[in-house]
Order: C-alpha cells, then sequence, then structure tokens
C-alpha cells in the first residue's frame, strides 16, 4: 500500500518528450532574450549616416539614416540653420522592429553630438514621436514657425512619426 501512492518507476509510464515544457516560464524568458538581442543588435551593427536630400528646397535640409547590413531601417529628417544655431527635427520613421530596441533615443543622441552648440525643437504631432521627444526634451513648436533665414518655400511632405 505504501507503493501505490509513489511515482512509478519505468520508463514505460513516465510521460515522452513529446510534451511540451510549460510555456508561461520559458516565454518570458524567450521575450526578454529576444528584446536583449534586438537592443544588442541596434547598439552594435546599426550605422548612422547623415545626408543632404538632393532636390529638397532649404539650405539645411539633411537626413540622418540608419543603416543595418546595407539596408535603411529608419531615417531622421531635420533642418539645420547655423547663423541661429537651431535645428528643427521634421520626421522620425524607424522601422516597427527596432522600435522597442532604444534605437529612436540613440538617433536623437547621435543627433545631438554630431551637432554640438545647436539648439534643438521639433515639429511632430505624432503619439510615439511626441513621447520620444518629451522624454529627450526637446520642444514642439507649431509647423509654420521657421528660421528667418530659411526661405519661404513650403515644406515638403516628410514622415510624420
Amino acid at each position: 500500500m505504501s507503493g501505490d501512492h509513489a511515482r512509478p518507476t519505468s520508463a514505460l509510464f513516465r510521460p515522452g518528450t513529446a510534451t511540451p515544457p510549460r510555456a508561461a516560464r520559458h516565454g518570458r524568458r524567450e521575450g526578454f532574450a529576444r528584446r536583449l538581442r534586438r537592443r544588442i543588435l541596434a547598439y552594435r551593427d546599426i550605422e548612422f549616416l547623415s545626408t543632404r536630400i538632393p532636390g529638397e528646397s532649404g539650405p539645411g535640409q539633411e537626413c540622418l539614416l540608419l543603416v543595418h547590413v546595407r539596408k535603411v531601417v529608419g531615417q531622421v529628417h531635420y533642418r539645420l540653420c547655423t547663423s541661429c544655431a537651431e535645428g528643427v527635427i521634421t520626421g522620425v520613421d524607424i522601422d516597427a522592429h527596432f522600435l522597442a530596441s532604444g534605437l529612436p533615443h540613440r538617433a536623437l543622441s547621435h543627433l545631438r553630438s554630431r551637432h554640438p552648440g545647436i539648439t534643438w525643437r521639433s515639429t511632430l504631432t505624432g503619439r510615439t514621436t511626441r513621447d520620444l521627444l518629451r522624454r529627450m526634451r526637446i520642444p514642439t513648436t507649431c509647423a509654420g514657425s521657421a528660421c528667418v533665414h530659411a526661405p519661404a518655400v513650403p515644406e515638403p511632405l516628410q514622415p510624420a512619426g
């Protein structure tokens, strides 16, 4: 009677390896590991390239490209006026795969370090970019307020973050 409640020791009565492990325990680790790998990828393998946009109006229209293995995974559009020492971020467009990896924060930090002494502001009003800019302490202004040195040409459509 004492042996009836014990576990069977024979291999015939053991559950096979076909039963999957508990999903809740492993699912959490897998998600954490995936996010960690994506963050490491964003900090190690992403290159920042600054380019002037051909055909765009205005002297300071530039774009910061985020490149991962010859593929553009993000863009930050901005205008610079070195006379006023002001920069305006007009568009942030980053692949959804990299949004939670800290890449948008790193891109704006890189932009600040690339142009020291520039006061930054933004014209973006999207929810995700608005939260990012608030965390980075970049004020939001209306789209119509431009530098006095900028020509009075209407701004082309940019990706709205």
